[in-house]
């Protein structure tokens, strides 16, 4: 045997496995503004945020508790670990053509010739039994399958990067459900002293009534604010229920199992004085629905070298080895061992252009996907932008309303004051009361507001999804 003419046909053979059809992928670079336009606020100052754990900076154990939980047991995350796992299974699937297939096969057959042939009169009827295994490998010559296990990878780096959003998404939402339950009980507790103090004037009235200091009509309109005050309490403690039973299904958990956890009052949740937002920048690492769509991208890309591969010639190995015999005793004899080997090649020489259109199609899925993540930065550039300025905007309605209420409070106190005296009319102290009672409700639902616009900016940030529970093994096998 002439080795030295197997050598350079060798050699070539190692030269072609050892190429890719396709591009090579590279992570696309994209303009962002250098800071915020709202970092001029001292209350935003442009320096690295550390997100890792944002319900943190909040103070309230009740709302760690809570986040922690949903996160861990709320049944979108688990659903979305679950598509991780589904994604991680695939990717060993993919992965599994570089190596070759081994198929075992057993059969028997008994076979009798017609009687109504030349041959049948003198053919006996026959028994075989036979057994084999049965190998393939497809040799990754142009690196197609390569390609195809680095779309998957990419395919299941982009469902973590899904499952990090979701957690994200559980804990906005977690945190948000929290703020509305604190806001209705503090509405509630505002609704029920204003109607205990408003039930107070109205006593007050009909006794100056029954002294015939006052007209019938103070009285009537003393008890329409009463009744007014009373008829908003339904409505709040609908909300409440409502809140609470919405943070038990976010938690994995039926409506009223968190009722007695909640039950104790506790005021909304105060955002800190400064919160570090970064640099436009950083939401190119951080969001995961960001990085999501560059995965995608570089998954689209990764299938044009798949495709480009079924442009050239597939080269397989087959063999197999077995034993056959017309008896059962022959059966392990060495002569009933039979076997094959040799190389199979397939080669696609006409198809009337479609293999080729179907690279052309992966080309225009992969510059969907380049556009799909372009689209993905300047939205949460956008939402980044929003959501500091409303959460500033916010603070600044917060701050005036509180003021409003210590001057509307004063004023309640003054008209109550005169018209017991006898200096004035029942119509101021009806004016200054449901002043005063509406800003304290303005004033609890600005408070929640700010704090979910807090939770918003904290989202549109990146989130911080690396504290979670279940994303740090989901990022690994990715």
């Amino acid at each position: 045997m002439n080795l030295g003419n197997g050598i350079p046909a060798a050699a070539a053979l190692l030269l072609a496995a050892g190429c890719k059809v396709g591009p090579d992928y590279e992570r696309p670079e994209i303009a962002v503004p250098p800071a915020w336009r709202e970092t001029t606020s001292t209350t935003l100052p442009a320096r690295a945020a550390d997100l890792s754990s944002w319900w943190s900076h909040l103070g309230d154990p009740v709302l760690d508790g809570l986040v922690e939980r949903a996160t861990r047991q709320g049944l979108d995350l688990r659903e979305a670990l679950a598509r991780v796992s589904e994604a991680l299974a695939l990717r060993g699937a993919v992965a599994a053509d570089l190596y070759p297939t081994l198929d075992a096969n057993a059969s028997y057959t008994y076979f009798g010739e017609s009687e109504n042939t030349p041959f049948g009169e003198f053919v006996p009827d026959w028994n075989r039994y036979g057994a084999s295994l049965d190998t393939a490998w497809e040799i990754d010559l142009w690196g197609r399958v390569r390609r195809a296990i680095q779309a998957s990878d990419a395919d299941l780096e982009a469902i973590v990067e899904d499952a990090r959003d979701v957690a994200v998404t559980a804990a906005a939402e977690t945190a948000i459900s929290y703020f509305q339950f604190r806001a209705f009980q503090r509405r509630l507790e505002i609704s029920l002293d204003q109607l205990a103090l408003q039930e107070e004037t109205l006593a007050l009235v009909r006794a100056r009534f029954d002294a015939g200091l006052v007209r019938e009509r103070d009285v009537a309109q003393a008890a329409t604010q009463v009744e007014t005050t009373r008829a908003r309490i339904p409505a709040l403690e609908f909300g409440l229920r409502a809140a609470e039973n919405r943070l038990a299904v976010l938690l994995g958990l039926p409506p009223g199992a968190l009722a007695e956890e909640l039950a104790p009052p506790a005021p909304i949740p105060v955002p800190p004085p400064e919160v570090a937002v970064g640099v436009p920048a950083d939401l190119l690492r951080r969001r995961a629905d960001v990085r999501r769509a560059e995965r995608a991208l570089a998954a689209e890309h990764a299938r044009i070298g798949v495709a480009e591969g079924d442009l050239y010639p597939r080269l397989t190995l087959l063999g197999n080895l077995g034993l056959a015999a017309d008896k059962p005793r022959d059966f392990f004899e060495t002569g009933s061992t039979f076997f094959g080997v040799g190389p199979s090649i397939r080669w696609n020489l006409f198809d009337a252009g479609r293999l080729r259109d179907l690279v052309h199609a992966s080309e225009a899925r992969a510059e969907q996907a380049l556009i799909r993540w372009e689209r993905a930065v300047l939205l949460a550039l956008e939402e980044g932008e929003n959501a500091m300025t409303l959460f500033l905007r916010e603070q600044a309605r917060r701050r005036a309303l509180l003021e409003a209420v210590a001057h509307a409070r004063l004023a309640a106190d003054l008209a109550q004051r005169q018209y017991a005296d006898g200096l004035s009319d029942f119509q101021p102290v009806l004016d200054s009361q449901r002043t005063l009672s509406d800003l304290e409700d303005d004033v609890a639902r600005s408070e929640a507001a700010v704090a979910a616009t807090l939770v918003a900016l904290y989202r549109a940030l990146g989130g911080g999804w690396e504290s979670m529970a279940g994303l740090g093994a989901a990022a690994a096998r990715g």
